[in-house]
């Protein structure tokens, strides 16, 4: 038991996966540290780009259909998008194999909060009466939060002025982040001192909207020499109309105030940065990170002005599905760049290879620890990824397919897409109805429908109903 490694798990929310590549303007010292320890996944994706069903995947490794969380659990009734219990969670294997388990922050998987149930015999989720009652004392601490710096989303009347970004007076320490790595380090100094192998997850609820950073972290910007995305002023002109309508909500923001948006949003990434800096660094100092494996990831990026939109949900675009993944530890290949297509809900399995645990046993994903200690042609394995997406609120159906550079959106809503991702990383330029491509729309759609039918997503599978034949081409193309 004691030769098993450690796991230190970083989890953020809304982060894009562009943010940790080298040329980006966001500072992140210890994600850089990380990634130098280990390999960083330049095609990393998330399987739903919304927090619940995007977090239920990592756990279980499953895609939303089957383990049942389709929507953030807020947003529905109680008797719906309701997590199916009967598959377990790779925590729950790591418990059975000695681990001692600790989770901190955000969990936002389902609506029970007892995450004890699910492996974690310390259970500190963001709702829990531990954690809530020590954010409240380092809140009341640190005084009254005046937002220096902020903007609103106005648009269209009769809705919330809610905020889109702002520059708060508070630190991080007296914030939910620094409420998590406070309590993370707690548990973390006893699990260091034991003979068992640990696990710890802590997960922050940042950089998700709206984007609030700290005045020592947003001065670190320079708000003007910030270049915004070369989609930002896309008309979106050949894409689904409702890409569109969602769009109206910042037609009113400035060139200027979308910089600011971007300078909070890396702010808030950086304070982050050295939150889970000092959780890298205990480990360190306790000599165990030699012997333990680390992972940082998000359950799901952000748009941030791509397209001019924020946020998430509507659109399959790269700003909302590639997600940070950067993992070191024992075996890892050290230094390494990856182009290998995982995606979130694959940690489940990998994570327990790479623990020597029972795997949990699923088609709808696979390990890439092959990936991790750099096996020759490892990532030429993994070139194919799933995601799907079934509205929130507004409800929709919605596939996106990656094999190589090509990504196939296919919309059960409005027409369909299609991107050359080497030659159109921005996805300027739906390529749906170029002839050139119709082998390359059948291709990607026998591709997904074997998952459709291999994961028995059984209602998509049978829509041979005449009125319900919206995919380019129909599931009897596995037949040929």
């Amino acid at each position: 038991m004691a030769n098993r490694p450690n796991i230190l798990f970083l989890m953020t929310d809304q982060m894009q996966g562009r943010t940790v590549e080298p040329d980006h303007p966001c500072r992140t010292p210890n994600f850089d540290r990380l990634a130098e320890r280990g390999t960083r996944f330049t095609r990393a994706y998330t399987p739903n780009a919304v927090c619940s069903p995007a977090r239920a995947s990592l756990m279980t490794g499953l895609l939303p259909h089957t383990h049942g969380v389709l929507e953030v659990t807020h947003c529905v009734d109680d008797d719906q998008c309701v997590l199916r219990t009967e598959h377990p969670h790779w925590a729950q294997r790591l418990e059975a194999a000695g681990y001692q388990n600790g989770y901190f922050g955000k969990w936002h998987v389902e609506r029970s909060n007892d995450l004890t149930a699910f492996g974690w015999q310390t259970d500190f989720g963001s709702q829990s009466g531990g954690f809530r009652a020590y954010r409240s004392k380092v809140q009341k601490a640190a005084g009254k939060e005046r937002l220096s710096l902020s903007r609103k989303n106005n648009l269209p009347s009769g809705y919330n002025k809610t905020t889109l970004y702002g520059v708060t007076n508070l630190p991080p320490e007296a914030r939910g982040m620094g409420a998590t790595t406070d309590l993370a380090l707690q548990f973390l100094k006893e699990a260091v001192q034991g003979s068992d192998p640990w696990c710890c997850f802590a997960s922050v609820t940042e950089p998700h909207d709206p984007f609030i950073a700290g005045e020592e972290a947003f001065a670190l910007y320079d708000v003007d020499a910030l270049e915004l995305p070369p989609n930002v002023h896309d008309d979106m002109s050949d894409r689904p109309g409702v890409y569109r309508k969602a769009a109206r909500t910042w037609a009113d923001m400035t060139d200027r105030e979308k910089k600011e948006a971007a300078a909070c949003y890396c702010a808030s990434i950086t304070e982050i940065d050295a939150q889970f800096g000092r959780l890298l660094n205990a480990v360190e100092e306790a000599g165990q990170l030699e012997n333990t494996i680390v992972v940082l990831t998000s359950d799901h990026g952000e748009l941030l002005g791509a397209h001019g939109l924020y946020c998430k949900n509507f659109t399959g675009f790269e700003e909302v599905y590639h997600i940070p993944l950067i993992v070191s530890g024992p075996g890892v290949q050290q230094g390494s760049v990856s182009s290998a297509r995982v995606g979130l809900h694959d940690l489940a399995p990998t994570l327990l290879e790479l623990a020597d645990a029972e795997p949990i046993g699923a088609p709808d994903s696979r390990s890439f620890a092959s990936a991790l200690r750099g096996s020759e042609g490892a990532s030429d394995q993994f070139t194919q990824g799933f995601a799907e997406y079934h509205g929130g609120r507004y409800r929709l159906t919605q596939r996106v397919v990656w094999d190589g550079s090509w990504k196939l959106v296919w919309n059960g809503f409005d027409f369909d897409e299609l991107y050359d991702l080497e030659t159109d990383p921005y996805e300027m330029r739906n390529r749906i109805d170029d002839p050139s491509c119709q082998e390359r729309v059948e291709s990607l759609m026998r591709q997904a429908w074997r998952v459709v039918r291999d994961t028995k997503d059984r209602a998509l599978f049978n829509s041979h109903y005449p009125i319900l034949r919206l995919a380019p081409v129909g599931p009897n193309i596995l037949d040929g």
